[in-house]
């Protein structure tokens, strides 16, 4: 590990409970804080996440946050319905910038958000989580509130592969271990630091993400670490721990998918030159044996929001 790094990890590194809820409230003033939760069929943990949010984290008297926001990516279960019905602000992917075609990933979703969403500090926080704590809320936007400094927070936990107390705790982040850990300690080793760096729960000032671009998949996480680094500098970036995180793990051949679209996104930004054919093969057992399966890498990447001509009349406007 880097001088640098094994420096940075004691000063940026914290747990949930370093900040309790008064103090960030406090600390909170004028900053308004917008969370948002990317779904896509996802009825059955949804309404949840979202009660709990309203409940310990945006009463009316004192609250931390001042917009939750669910952006549903076409969804055809009821995740629409259950998220509106527990409180949240339900906003359809393609209804946000419709004038740009919509392109199918998770970045997309986030990158749409900006536009959906008016907060100072943006949370972001996955729709899957199981037995979910305000702690992944509180925890990733308490620096934001009471370190000027920082500008980009990740949130680190165990990941249990089967579920609290029924795998190991460490073994559910297998595409961070396999794909995402190496190609950082190699490539921007200033990040070696972080736990979690494909995390999707991470809090942010606007005014940093409306300056980075979003690739539209997969990619989304590793790419914004990395811009984030190169944008304000490793000791604006932070984690958090907030202790477990239970949700639904993917299968082999998603994983590889994923695999591939992060690898594309850190080659992407390795070098803007000659790069490889985006296309990924993978095989499934049929009725004459194995087959292939090729389909696209994500690639596409969206432009920093602050170059969108509809956010900057709206930010305008605001």
């Amino acid at each position: 590990m880097l001088d640098e790094v094994a420096s940075w990890l004691p000063r940026r590194s914290w747990r949930a409970a370093d900040r309790p809820l008064d103090l960030l409230l406090e600390a909170k003033r004028s900053t308004s804080v917008s969370v948002v939760l990317p779904a896509l069929n996802e009825e059955a943990t949804v309404g949840e996440i979202v009660s709990v949010i309203r409940r310990e984290l945006m009463d009316p008297g004192a609250p931390l946050v001042d917009e939750l926001v669910v952006l549903d990516s076409g969804s055809t279960d009821r995740t629409a319905q259950v998220a509106a019905a527990a409180g949240a602000r339900v906003v359809a992917r393609d209804a946000v910038l419709p004038r740009i075609p919509v392109a199918p990933g998770k970045g997309e979703v986030l990158w749409r958000s900006l536009l959906a969403t008016g907060g100072d500090v943006v949370c972001f926080v996955d729709a899957d989580l199981r037995e979910f704590s305000a702690d992944f809320v509180s925890g990733i936007v308490g620096p934001l509130l009471t370190e000027p400094d920082v500008h980009f927070v990740k949130a680190m936990y165990d990941r249990p592969l089967a579920g609290a107390g029924g795998g190991p705790a460490g073994q559910g982040g297998r595409v961070t271990e396999l794909v995402a850990r190496p190609l950082l300690n190699l490539h921007w080793p200033m990040l070696a630091g972080f736990v979690q760096p494909l995390g999707g729960e991470y809090a942010a000032r606007r005014s940093l993400l409306e300056r980075l671009p979003f690739p539209v998949g997969y990619g989304v996480e590793l790419g914004l670490l990395v811009d984030a680094l190169h944008t304000v500098g490793l000791d604006a970036l932070a984690q958090v721990d907030v202790g477990m995180r239970l949700h639904r793990h993917q299968d082999d051949a998603a994983l590889g998918r994923m695999a591939a679209a992060i690898y594309r996104t850190a080659q992407v930004r390795l070098s803007r030159g000659h790069l490889v054919r985006p296309r990924l093969t993978q095989f499934v057992r049929g009725e004459h044996g194995f087959e292939p399966r090729t389909g696209d890498v994500d690639s596409q990447e969206r432009p920093p929001m602050a170059e969108i001509a509809e956010y900057a009349e709206r930010r305008r406007v605001a």
